[in-house]
């Protein structure tokens, strides 16, 4: 479709866990959209429309657990670790990889992705080493505040048999270990509202 006269693409494919779009256009006219949204965001709106950036959005993903190339999954990963197995379908045909996904999930899984939220005072951060009774057991994928939820938050790996809510974990944070917990994901999940 056409914006503000500009051949785009529209989709709904936001990275935020929050409602929300992502329009994609030539490059040289960037501008001229910001500029559009912008405005446009401010006629009628009490709250108006305000940018935000790469940290922002950053927080709300990790408030939403999903998973960011390059932190949660990367070349030493497999969906079924980083619970994500529900985007492949095994019985699709043959595809790269497909053979090692079947018998990982035959054998189970070694370690999980999991979210935990800090029980003690301090901030996981990625890479920082995950402890469970002392010993290293796994590490810090995304970890920050989540001022919504008023609580330090983050994603880590851990073997499989530690990958249960409410077990008790220690991050190390700058050679501290500080305490912190297994907690259901999503963090946080929007609620959805009726005729949506």
């Amino acid at each position: 479709m056409r914006v503000d006269n500009v051949p785009a693409i529209i989709s709904r494919t936001g990275y935020t866990g929050e409602d929300g779009f992502e329009v994609y256009a030539a490059s040289d006219k960037a501008q001229q959209l910001w500029n559009k949204i912008l405005e446009a965001g401010n006629h009628g709106m009490p709250e108006g429309v305000l940018p935000c950036g790469l940290a922002a959005r950053n927080t709300l993903r990790l408030e939403s657990a999903m998973a960011l190339y390059g932190h949660e999954i990367n070349e030493t990963t497999t969906l079924l670790e980083a619970n994500l197995g529900w985007i492949c379908k095994l019985n699709k045909g043959e595809f790269i990889g497909r053979a090692a996904l079947a018998e990982q999930k035959e054998k189970g899984v070694k370690r999980r992705l999991v979210g935990f939220e800090m029980t003690e005072r301090g901030i996981a951060r990625d890479e920082q080493e995950l402890l469970i009774n002392g010993e290293r057991k796994g590490y810090v994928t995304s970890g920050s505040p989540a001022p919504f939820l008023k609580k330090n938050i983050g994603m880590a790996y851990v073997p499989v048999e530690f990958a249960n809510e409410g077990q008790e974990i220690q991050i190390d944070v700058r050679g501290r270990a500080i305490g912190a917990k297994i907690v259901k994901t999503p963090f946080y999940k929007r609620e959805k509202k009726s005729g949506v």
